[in-house]
């Protein structure tokens, strides 16, 4: 079936400009984020009327077992199919730990069966630095040559000069990457979590 490519850049656009509607404060563990992010994505998927299952998953070949997807959306068309999904419209992964950065795109593109193959991806993944993004960036176009997904990927840094998180986004599909987008995480006066568009918060900021 021909890949169902969804807008994702729309897609970070709606999760930034939204993130102080998750309620997260600096009182809050990264099980909760992950949580509330993850709801979110999957609130996102029901309304776009895909059926969406959080701790899905799906067989890896190479591990010779399943293994769980943190979220999934799945189409569903009875006048094509009365029994099977369509698709699987897509995965997400989203994960706190630095260190299993290149474990989330592993999970994001392992070998599967056809019918659990992603039309679309995202990742949240939390790193330790910048300049790791050009690296894991080109493991993702490496084996998304083979997966030809539509992807989204969204690193997450803490910066300790400004007790500001740096949030990039960046758009890949079959043929590379297509384009990049930059957020800033602070935490309100109220101390909860808010995001801005990299440019709208440095125009506020002058």
């Amino acid at each position: 079936m021909k890949k169902q490519n969804l807008d994702l850049m729309q897609f970070y656009e709606g999760y930034v400009r939204n993130y102080r509607r998750l309620n997260l404060s600096s009182e809050h563990n990264r099980s909760m984020f992950t949580k509330r992010e993850v709801d979110y994505f999957a609130n996102v998927g029901e309304y776009l009327g895909f059926y969406t299952f959080v701790e899905d998953s799906k067989y890896d070949r190479l591990k010779g077992r399943s293994r769980p997807m943190d979220l999934s959306w799945w189409k569903w068309d009875q006048r094509k199919d009365k029994v099977n999904y369509l698709y699987l419209a897509l995965h997400l992964e989203r994960e706190s730990l630095p260190n299993k950065d290149l474990e989330t795109i592993e999970k994001l593109f392992s070998e599967t069966e056809d019918g659990y193959v992603p039309h679309n991806v995202i990742g949240i993944q939390y790193i330790e630095t910048l300049e790791k993004i050009t690296v894991l960036n080109e493991v993702i176009k490496r084996k998304n040559k083979l997966q030809q997904s539509n992807v989204l990927m969204i690193y997450r840094c803490y910066d300790s000069m400004g007790s500001i998180e740096r949030v990039e986004a960046y758009y890949f599909n079959s043929s590379g990457l297509k384009e990049s987008r930059k957020a800033i995480a602070k935490v309100d006066e109220t101390g909860h979590w808010f995001m801005s568009f990299e440019e709208e918060w440095l125009d506020k900021q002058s």
